[in-house]
């Protein structure tokens, strides 16, 4: 049994348990999940891809004729079919009777295309319709082994993108340079690690998101990309990876506050002390058993005891999708267990500076394990 059907199965299963009969399935990082089909082009040039799984049926795969090839190739499922543009009832054909006598429709409302949507509320009774999106979100929260490999692998692209981005930074060099030099970096490590590891010739190495980094009186600004703006002696310059650390898809968070040569703002060793201590009391708090909010309690108390703002989330569960349940906020309860992937930050903000860290972890049986490696202390991080 592959991955990918053994992830259907499961569906299918928790499908049973919630009562629900079908499962339209439109967000790309599910069909990934589900399949193993990914790179179409979808809604973003007008041509959805819809996965249908029925609780006790044959899987079908609604896509563009176009991305045919691909989807006979990649896509784990019983049955393709494929449409044409102006052919037709294009992507419509084929929903009818995928629900026709179907008690509960379960759709992922947040995720559907409203052009979709709309179809289905037209061949749907309104109170047919629910949702499968916590079904998903809690099927994917436990990695498998071979998902955690993944991980560490996306942890060793991450670091490797992270140590060619300090060796790019310097006084009289523009940002975009140093996104150029991660590039490459994390694309040659995610090729080595795909020939080494992995089968699928067809999965690319390069990295793909824009850089996110800031520098000197940039650096306020969390998600600003790497620009054409000159970098000088004594600047702090944030490097964020965590768009690009996405090795066979798989997510993680990394980030560091670098400075250039020296900390010409003396204050701002005060601010990143502060934000390394959030994310270290984080640590304390991190593992098995505990729940998500109490993880960002303890970032939350260390920096608003040394006076400043109540901050943003600690962190985020990760995987094949940018943001995974849990979270690490307040209100969210979920109970961390072995197997889940996060982000974990520290962070502070103040008018004139901002100072993050960022690694991602694995949970075990007694704690944690890192899978993002590069050093924290000042001293370590003045270039």
């Amino acid at each position: 049994m592959t991955i990918y059907e053994n992830r259907m199965n499961q569906l299918r299963s928790r499908m049973a348990e919630s009562g629900l009969d079908v499962a339209l399935i439109t967000d790309d990082d599910n069909v990934f999940y589900l399949t193993g089909y990914y790179d179409y082009l979808h809604m973003e040039f007008g041509r959805p891809t819809i996965l249908v799984v029925p609780k006790d049926g044959e899987s079908l795969l609604i896509t563009p004729t176009i991305d045919l090839n691909a989807a006979i190739e990649l896509a784990n499922v019983n049955r393709i079919a494929p449409w044409n543009d102006g052919m037709g009832n294009v992507w419509r054909d084929e929903l009818p009777a995928a629900v026709r006598n179907a008690g509960r429709v379960a759709i992922e409302p947040n995720h559907m295309p409203p052009l979709v949507r709309s179809y289905v509320d037209s061949i749907v009774d309104a109170n047919k319709i629910t949702s499968v999106t916590p079904v998903l979100a809690d099927l994917r929260m436990i990695k498998s082994p071979e998902e955690l490999i993944m991980a560490r692998h996306a942890g060793q692209v991450g670091s490797a993108m992270m140590e060619a981005g300090r060796a790019a930074i310097g006084d009289g060099v523009p940002e975009f340079e140093v996104a150029i030099a991660t590039s490459q970096a994390g694309t040659r490590k995610a090729a080595e690690l795909l020939e080494a590891h992995y089968t699928e010739a067809d999965m690319s190495p390069n990295t793909h998101f824009l850089q996110i980094m800031a520098s000197g009186d940039q650096i306020t600004k969390t998600h600003h990309r790497a620009s054409t703006k000159i970098m000088r002696r004594g600047e702090p310059v944030f490097l964020c990876f965590c768009g690009m650390t996405n090795f066979h898809r798989f997510k993680l968070g990394f980030d560091r506050t670098f400075w250039i040569g020296e900390i010409a703002d003396k204050s701002q060793i005060e601010v990143y002390e502060v934000a390394l201590a959030s994310q270290a009391a984080a640590l304390d708090a991190l593992g098995p058993g505990v729940t998500a909010e109490s993880v960002h309690a303890a970032y939350a108390a260390v920096i608003q005891d040394a006076g400043y703002e109540y901050p943003f989330r600690c962190g985020r569960a990760t995987g094949f999708s940018f943001l995974e349940k849990p979270q690490l906020v307040t209100g969210d309860t979920t109970i961390l267990q072995p197997g889940m992937v996060f982000a974990v930050d520290g962070s502070v903000l103040v008018d004139t500076f901002r100072a993050q860290i960022g690694d991602s972890f694995i949970i075990t049986d007694d704690g944690y394990e890192p899978i993002t490696h590069h050093p924290k202390s000042v001293e370590d991080l003045i270039l």
